[in-house]
């Protein structure tokens, strides 16, 4: 019996080194050599160098030489819940993973019971003597061990395991998406507070140019219709203040929030577009590196992973599976006689099981494993084209950017000429009150757009080093706790 034992664990322990199903391999990087379709794409563009094949670094905001935006992105890591609720997701995925490799070993269990019986009289009695009231006391060691002779639970573990990796990565992808919203929340509301010093800077214009104007009309050189249409003007550019404040006032809460605070406990930064540096330089990855740095795509590699690992859980659902068990302990109906001669027992056993019929449930779930590892390498490749389509698209825009900003400080500039030579002349009576409102349109026009092309090049490109990974893969391993 011990041999026939023993050969029965070494037929199983050679058994348990299968693994049925397919072996994950990585997809390979496509190959395609650039981003656009244009060779020279964003690469000859005025006021900016690209720096080709280079890492993102990990903390690559700081490229706008701002330490109020590093310190509030530093705060919203320590405590955004999002980025604590990512954390916690890890820690759930990688305790899963450990609880499945348990199912590798033996299950022990130790019990011991105890109890008072009275056995009736008309039946044998259950002791060797002819008592019929007793007391019996057990105490048993139990062993059952389910050798793994197709990989079922090391594929469900590998599953797992592509799972945690793919939270981890989910961790990953939260920093960026968290450092990125608030680079461009801190962009926003800089163009937002220029544009509010512009609008109540011409405002201030107006009301110094409508008191000019009571005066005349107090002198009787201008008519009540000149007045009131200057006071026409004045009001309608003090009506764009306030959706312009109302829009400050949001990107304030959302700053605040997203540092993981509640609106009435505002952050104390405040941001101008003085205060956040143009990039002169930025980095441009190698193409075929991009399914490396982006964590979005590592994550949907993650997902075949555990696709492919179903598929073999799956296969080996189908196939014979051994339980191997064995009892010992010690029965006794006298507390102190337990562990004595004789009281002993014990029992070895095993079973084999194979499934026979079960109405195609195993053959539907197989099929389905294989549909899922088909469908994720879809979604993979999906994720991949997007990917590409987010560089691209960034790459585009700045160098829309360069050009319109361009223009745009171009035009501010001749609009400011304009309107102080228009300023002088009015003052002294050379032009009518006209040309100086269409001056004043046009300053405020040229104005905010200059605003808006600065605030668009920043935001696009911290868009750039979001699209390229957001360094994420030049960090060390995201603290689990």
């Amino acid at each position: 019996m011990r041999n026939a034992a023993v050969c029965t664990l070494v037929i199983c322990g050679v058994l348990a080194g299968c693994r049925v199903g397919p072996d994950f391999k990585a997809p390979s990087p496509p190959q395609v050599s650039r981003f656009t379709a244009e060779t020279n794409q964003a690469k000859d563009a005025v006021q900016l160098r690209w720096r080709a094949g280079e890492d993102i670094a990990q903390d690559w905001w700081t490229i706008f030489r701002s330490p109020q935006l590093d310190a509030l992105i530093k705060e919203a890591f320590e405590h955004n819940p999002d980025l604590k609720a990512a954390q916690a997701s890890l820690r759930v995925a990688m305790e899963n993973v450990k609880a499945q490799q348990g199912y590798l070993y033996p299950s022990v269990t130790a019990g011991m019971a105890a109890s008072r019986n009275k056995q009736s009289a008309q039946l044998s009695p259950v002791l060797s003597s002819p008592a019929l009231l007793y007391n019996l006391y057990q105490t048993q060691l139990s062993v059952s061990w389910t050798p793994d002779l197709w990989g079922a639970n090391r594929r469900t573990v590998e599953a797992l395991q592509a799972q945690a990796d793919g939270q981890r990565y989910q961790l990953q992808s939260a920093h960026v998406v968290l450092a990125s919203n608030l680079v461009a929340a801190a962009i926003q509301e800089a163009s937002l507070r220029e544009q509010v010093a512009a609008t109540q800077e011409l405002i201030a214009d107006q009301q110094r140019i409508l008191a000019i104007e009571r005066e005349q009309r107090t002198l009787g050189q201008i008519s009540g219709q000149d007045v009131a249409a200057q006071e026409t003007i004045l009001a309608q550019t003090q009506a764009l203040l306030p959706s312009l404040q109302k829009q400050l006032s949001q990107q304030r809460d959302l700053l605040t929030v997203l540092v993981g605070r509640y609106p009435a406990d505002q952050v104390q930064q405040r941001f101008q577009m003085s205060d956040l540096a143009l990039p002169q330089e930025l980095p441009l990855s190698v193409p075929s590196r991009l399914v490396e740095q982006r964590a979005d795509i590592r994550m949907a590699q993650e997902n075949m992973h555990a696709a492919s690992a179903e598929v073999g859980v799956a296969i080996a659902n189908t196939l014979p599976n051994i339980t191997l068990t064995a009892n010992a302990g010690a029965v006794s109906n006298q507390l102190g006689q337990l562990f004595g001669a004789g009281s002993g027992f014990w029992a070895l056993g095993g079973s084999l099981t194979q499934p026979i019929f079960d109405g195609g449930t195993l053959l539907h779930r197989k099929r389905a494993a294989e549909a899922t590892l088909e469908q994720a390498s879809f979604l993979y490749r999906g994720t991949v084209l997007r990917a590409f389509q987010d560089v691209a698209d960034t790459l585009a825009a700045i160098e829309s950017d360069l050009s319109a900003q361009q223009s745009a400080e171009a035009a501010e500039k001749a609009a400011a000429r304009s309107l102080s030579l228009a300023q002088q002349q009015q003052s002294v009576g050379q032009i009518s009150r006209l040309p100086l409102l269409a001056a004043q349109a046009a300053y405020l026009q040229t104005r905010m757009a200059s605003i808006a092309a600065r605030a668009n090049r920043l935001a696009d490109s911290a868009a750039l080093f979001q699209a390229l990974g957001g360094g994420w893969s030049q960090s060390d391993k995201v603290a689990e706790q």
